[in-house]
C-alpha cells in the first residue's frame, strides 16, 4: 500500500521526533518508500491525513498517541463521507497513555510496529461520530476511533493535563482521576438507546465504547470490537473516589461489570442529554458536552494489522 505516516513529533515526551531518523530508517526497512509529515500544531494531523488521501495514499499512519490516532481518524473524511472508504489507517504507537493501541495488544516497540504495517491485511473499522455543544454554545461534530465518554472523564481530561506524564500515562490518569472524584458528584442524564424510550441515570461515568480501554488502562469495555458494528456502552453510577481507590483493580481488569454500579447496554446510536453541566472526553480529549448524539459508522474505513 502507498503509505504515509503523521508523526507527531511530541509524542513520548519529544522522544518521536528526537529520533525519527533512526525510526524511520526502521520503517522503510519494513515497508519501503513513503511519505511522512509533521504536526505542527493542534488539529495539523486531521489536515495531513486529508491531504495524504487526496494525494492517493491509501495508508495513513499515526505515529504517536491517541490524541494523534484521532485527529488521523477525522482527516479520514470530509463533508461527512470517507474520502476513500477502502483506505487503511495505520498505528504507529508512541504516546504516554495509549489506550487505543491496548485493544488490540500492540505493544510500542518500533520493530514491532513495523512488522505490523509490513502486512498486507487490514480489516474492517467502525467509527464511531458524536454531535455535540461546543463551550461557546455552538454545534459540532468529531468522529473518535476509541471511545466518546462523558460525566467524571471530561473532569479527568481537565485534571490530566495539569498531572506529570513523568511517571508515565497510567500514573497521570490515576492522579487526574482522583483530583476530578473529589470535585465531582453524579449528574441525573437521561440516554436514549437506538431511538428507544428515555431512560434517566444518575451517572458518574458513561463509556460509548468502539475500544475497550481508556483513562490510561481502564478496561471500561471488556468485550468491546471496533469490527462488530456496535457500540459497547458502560455506566458507572455511584463511583466516589473511596470506589475508584479500593476498587481500582477491577476498573483496570475489567471485572468492574460485575459490580453493582455498572451497567452495560449495546447500540448503534446514543443520545444524551442532562440539565446540569455534564463534559465530554472523546479520545482523550474534552471538547465540549451535553447533549450529544453518538452514532456508529459500520466498517467506515479499513485498519491495518
Amino acid at each position: 500500500m502507498k503509505t504515509f505516516f503523521v508523526v507527531n513529533p511530541e509524542s513520548a515526551a519529544g522522544k518521536t521526533g528526537r529520533r525519527w531518523a533512526q525510526i524511520s530508517a526502521e520503517l522503510g526497512k519494513a515497508v519501503g518508500p513513503f511519505g511522512h509529515g509533521f504536526t505542527e500544531r493542534p488539529v495539523h494531523a486531521v489536515e495531513l491525513a486529508r491531504r495524504a488521501l487526496h494525494e492517493g495514499y491509501d495508508c495513513v499512519v499515526a505515529v504517536g498517541g491517541d490524541g494523534t490516532v484521532n485527529e488521523v481518524v477525522n482527516g479520514f473524511f470530509e463533508d461527512g463521507n470517507a474520502i476513500n472508504p477502502a483506505a487503511a489507517l495505520g498505528v504507529l504507537p508512541a504516546g504516554t497513555g495509549g489506550d487505543f493501541r491496548r485493544t488490540f495488544g500492540w505493544e510500542l516497540a518500533v520493530p514491532e510496529g513495523a512488522r505490523r504495517l509490513a502486512r498486507p491485511e487490514t480489516r474492517p473499522f467502525d467509527v464511531g461520530l458524536v454531535e455535540y455543544v461546543t463551550p461557546s454554545g455552538e454545534k459540532a461534530r468529531r468522529y473518535f476511533a476509541n471511545i466518546c465518554s462523558f460525566g467524571v472523564s471530561g473532569l479527568v481530561d481537565r485534571e490530566v493535563g495539569r498531572a506529570s506524564k513523568s511517571l508515565g500515562g497510567r500514573a497521570a490518569f490515576f492522579v487526574g482521576s482522583t483530583r476530578a472524584l473529589l470535585q465531582y458528584s453524579d449528574r441525573p442524564v437521561r440516554l436514549k438507546l437506538d431511538g428507544g424510550p428515555a431512560q434517566e441515570f444518575q451517572v458518574t461515568t458513561v463509556a460509548v465504547a468502539n475500544g475497550r480501554y481508556f483513562g490510561g488502562g481502564m478496561c471500561v469495555a471488556p468485550d468491546a470490537n471496533p469490527s462488530d458494528a456496535q457500540f459497547d456502552v458502560t455506566v458507572w453510577s455511584g463511583f466516589g473516589v473511596t470506589d475508584f481507590i479500593t476498587k481500582s483493580a477491577s476498573i483496570y481488569s475489567g471485572e468492574h461489570v460485575k459490580l453493582s454500579g455498572t451497567k452495560r447496554f449495546r447500540c448503534k446510536v446514543l443520545e444524551a442529554e442532562s440539565a446540569e453541566e455534564v463534559l465530554l472526553d472523546v479520545d482523550g480529549e474534552q471538547p465540549g458536552a451535553l447533549p450529544c448524539r453518538v452514532s456508529l459508522l459500520p466498517s467506515a474505513i479499513r485498519l491495518k494489522g
